[in-house]
């Protein structure tokens, strides 16, 4: 359905896979598989990584707590 509608006025959408003529290498015309609108995406950290975060920053939740402790 909605690709009939945007067939009537060739609107694209972030569905659409058209490709600019001027975008393609007139060398290769590479006219691989790849919806040219399709956001990147993001490198996830390594789960050591973040462990090693948490560690830290409970280590220094752990500080902040024994120090209000101590104003008590």
């Amino acid at each position: 359905a909605e690709f009939v509608e945007l067939q009537k006025t060739f609107a694209d959408s972030e569905n659409s896979w058209t490709v600019n003529v001027a975008a393609i290498d007139q060398n290769t015309f590479d006219l691989s598989v790849k919806n040219p609108n399709k956001k990147e995406e993001v490198t996830l950290r390594q789960p050591q990584a973040i462990l090693e975060e948490m560690k830290a920053l409970d280590e220094e939740s752990a500080e902040i707590i024994n120090s209000i402790l101590e104003l008590i």
